[in-house]
């Protein structure tokens, strides 16, 4: 199968290395372009890609599948010129597929524009980004959520198959909405929990830095670095997938702030609070993590 990957950081570069490390010899004939081109000639040195595309236009022309590994509001743009402008080289019965982390506004792009698609996003991923960061069993076990476009096909859907196959994923099946809302709650919100904590901590966007953040910071160990590890990503990729995803995150969000006023109350009880349902607080949201027994 021949495969154009558009967009060459840690998702498309670890797909490219699956590709070439797990898929049967000869079976895929790997192509990739980026605006980035560094990455793409790395690969190509590296033995993972067959061929670097000068372009998008070549990237996409002659194509059986074009993954587009890009941030979700560059997606949204690829997806414009593929339907648009580069209609006519994209062969007729090829399949677009994307491996962006929100699902309905991108679907709905493609939808718009007519195009064969089945939305992909695979549930993995790394602190590092960047080709340097891909590994080929990056997917490996991990799941790999499919929602199919309304002008897609049964090839479409085979030939996603067979690339999450490829990749040693496990495909999901689910409606975009339903996966919009499960990683807002499970990814998405908490990626901008961890940004807001933060600022509350360190300081805001324009603000000063706080007085006591130098003193706070010397003690900081596990605690903070888990809980700020996703303030650490790449920031642009942070705002295309809060952008794509607003409102499921924004709902999340009053979830999460219902319940720290819960705590606040608590926290606030005149006397002081009570250690043992502070305790029970704690033991149920333990057993919500943990499998019963």
């Amino acid at each position: 199968m021949r495969v154009s990957i558009v967009g060459f950081g840690l998702i498309g570069g670890s797909i490219a290395r699956a590709l070439r490390s797990r898929g049967g010899a000869g079976e895929w004939h790997v192509t990739a372009w980026s605006r980035t081109p560094g990455p793409v000639h790395q690969a190509v040195g590296d033995g993972i890609l067959d061929a670097a595309a000068a372009t998008l236009e070549a990237a996409v022309r002659d194509s059986d599948l074009v993954v587009l590994a890009a941030p979700p509001l560059t997606c949204l743009d690829l997806i414009d010129e593929i339907g648009g402008t580069l209609r006519g080289l994209l062969p007729e019965d090829a399949t677009v597929t994307d491996a962006a982390s929100s699902k309905a506004r991108i679907v709905a792009r493609a939808d718009a524009a007519r195009l064969p698609f089945i939305g992909g996003h695979p549930m993995a991923g790394r602190e590092v980004s960047g080709y340097a960061a891909a590994l080929p069993d990056l997917f490996v076990g991990r799941p790999w959520v499919t929602v199919p476009g309304a002008f897609a096909r049964l090839l479409d859907a085979e030939r996603v198959g067979a690339l999450i196959e490829a990749c040693g994923a496990v495909q999901i099946p689910m409606l975009a909405a339903a996966h919009d809302d499960a990683v807002a709650a499970i990814s998405h919100m908490p990626l901008v929990v961890s940004a807001a904590l933060v600022e509350a901590i360190a300081g805001g966007l324009g603000a000063p830095e706080r007085v006591d953040w130098l003193a706070t910071e010397a003690l900081a160990a596990t605690g903070w670095a888990g809980m700020t590890r996703l303030a650490r990503g790449e920031p642009a990729m942070g705002a295309g997938i809060v952008a794509t995803n607003s409102a499921a995150i924004a709902a999340r969000l009053r979830d999460v702030r219902a319940a720290i006023d819960q705590w606040l109350v608590e926290l606030e009880r005149k006397g002081g609070p009570d250690a043992e349902a502070l305790r029970l607080r704690f033991v149920s949201a333990k057993n919500r993590l943990e499998d019963p027994e």
